[in-house]
């Protein structure tokens, strides 16, 4: 793996909470990118559950060249390449394949896989994978479960996801295993139009302000 251009080590590094960014409308990419910019983060997971997403993608790694950019939701290795010539700079996965391990292996951008218990982290590890997503966070017993599943496996170092909020992202980021989290609290709710992008900055200097 060391033909990877951006480690997923600088990418857990860069940011103490990794936006989960749904786009939905593409003239929402910049506005949301400069929001979270001026909030204080500068790494962003665009998951690929939308039509847009692969512009999106685009335009904020053009935009925004002191931004750390990514793509989230790739299943498969044609979805790494599409999301890599979109000028993503690393990848995130809900989850593993052995074909998407072996294909981000051999190419120049960085996967972060998911993984949900101690025999998936496991088979990252054996793959020669340390820098995981630990997915869907809560609804695999949370803070708890992490510290139980990190304990024998220290040389893993987690980015929770999946139902972290102001209430619990205290109790993530005190776990050695966790070098950042994942989250969409700071970011417009699914369908909204008429977005306050102040709003979301403060929100998200309000989220820095928490983990740091």
């Amino acid at each position: 793996m060391n033909n990877w251009t951006l480690s997923p080590e600088q990418v857990f590094a860069a940011s103490p909470i990794v936006p989960v960014m749904v786009i939905e409308r593409l003239e929402d990419a910049i506005p949301m990118a400069q929001a979270l910019l001026d909030g204080g983060i500068s790494v962003f997971e665009i998951t690929l559950r939308t039509d847009v997403a692969l512009e999106a993608i685009r335009q904020i790694a053009q935009t925004f060249p002191q931004a750390y950019v990514g793509a989230g939701t790739v299943i498969c290795p044609e979805q790494y390449d599409a999301a890599v010539e979109a000028g993503s700079q690393f990848i995130i996965s809900p989850g593993m394949t052995p074909e998407l391990l072996a294909h981000a292996k051999q190419n120049s951008v960085a996967l972060i896989p998911g993984v949900a218990t101690p025999s998936e982290v496991m088979s990252a590890i054996a793959q020669g994978y340390t820098h995981l997503k630990f997915f869907p966070a809560e609804a695999n017993g949370g803070v708890k479960s992490l510290a139980a599943i990190s304990a024998p496996l220290p040389q893993v170092r987690f980015c929770p996801t999946g139902g972290i909020s102001p209430a619990n992202v205290k109790d993530y980021v005190a776990l050695n295993c966790v070098a950042t989290v994942g989250g969409t609290w700071m970011l417009p709710k699914a369908g909204e139009t008429n977005i306050n992008w102040a709003d979301v900055t403060e929100k998200t200097k309000q989220a820095v302000a928490l983990v740091v």
